[in-house]
């Protein structure tokens, strides 16, 4: 069996820089197990197989696996996934089958092996769970009580289909300074793939509004995970002071791993609930191979 692959850098334009991808094409022939198997293969955050779609009106299907297990839905994965189906389909728009739902994504192309993508969430972003002990979150990330918390941010538990522990810290310089202690890791972070997206504004920075840094999922640090800044959506609708209208936001993640991204984020507020949110950014393509599995 051969299956033809793309490797991807995605929330960025720059070769070598970003949230590296693998994107396996025509996988329908793959069992679950192969899939894996592949996955941790490529050893990279996430791998995307596309498949033929059950709808006949969507693009293609999608399955997401990390090196240790499937995901319902992440962020980086379906902006590449969009950006290799746009410039092959030669379509302004997407429609992509995943575990979580229908993502219907928007594309433009930059040239012959970049583009830009945004899409709305699957599923609104929803609080799961207080984080009110500050102490364990400090240990865990090997900085101070005091660091902790932004403004009138909190840290607190949300998912847009992937929990994720949002610890907001008081300016980029603690951000930078994160060590983090494995020892203390899960008595701090309980949820589900006990992973922790931190974050901070950025006021004196000219060209993003927010930064942060994850940790967790099986992977270390991650330079740009998508699902979380989709969580994080759910924490900054509590605090914006619109009752109704659109919030944009420009989100730096990966600086610290020397992989920069940048992650757009929007959502919309009708009479003081969250109606939208959205996930943008863009995507090359660096690299393109072919995998030989045998008779």
């Amino acid at each position: 069996m051969k299956l033809n692959y793309l490797l991807l850098d995605v929330f960025t334009r720059t070769p070598l820089a970003g949230n590296q991808l693998a994107v396996v094409l025509k996988a329908d022939g793959l069992l679950d197990g192969e899939m894996q198997a592949i996955a941790r293969e490529f050893n990279l955050s996430e791998t995307v197989f596309v498949l033929k779609p059950h709808g006949e009106r969507n693009t293609a299907a999608i399955r997401i696996f990390t090196p240790h297990e499937e995901l319902p839905f992440a962020g980086h994965p379906t902006i590449g996934a969009a950006v290799v189906l746009g410039l092959s389909k030669k379509a302004s728009a997407v429609r992509i089958e995943e575990k979580i739902g229908l993502v219907t994504a928007l594309f433009e192309k930059l040239d012959r092996r970049s583009g830009e993508a945004r899409f709305g969430l699957p599923r609104l972003p929803g609080r799961i769970a207080e984080l009110p002990d500050r102490l364990p979150i400090a240990q865990a990330l090997g900085i101070e009580v005091d660091d902790i918390g932004c403004q009138a941010y909190q840290p607190a538990v949300f998912s847009a289909g992937v929990h994720f522990h949002l610890v907001p810290v008081r300016n980029a310089d603690v951000l930078r300074r994160i060590a983090v202690n494995p020892a203390a890791w899960h008595a701090a972070f309980r949820h589900e793939h006990h992973s922790a997206y931190v974050f901070t504004l950025t006021p004196d920075e000219p060209h993003n509004d927010l930064a942060a840094r994850m940790f967790g999922m099986g992977v270390g640090e991650d330079p740009g995970t998508g699902s979380a800044a989709a969580a994080l959506i759910g924490l900054l609708s509590e605090q914006a002071l619109l009752a109704t209208g659109q919030t944009d936001f420009v989100l730096r993640q990966g600086h610290e791993m020397g992989r920069p991204c940048r992650i757009a984020i929007q959502f919309r507020k009708d009479q003081g609930e969250l109606v939208h949110g959205a996930i943008g950014g863009q995507a090359i393509v660096v690299g393109e191979g072919e995998l030989d599995l045998g008779d």
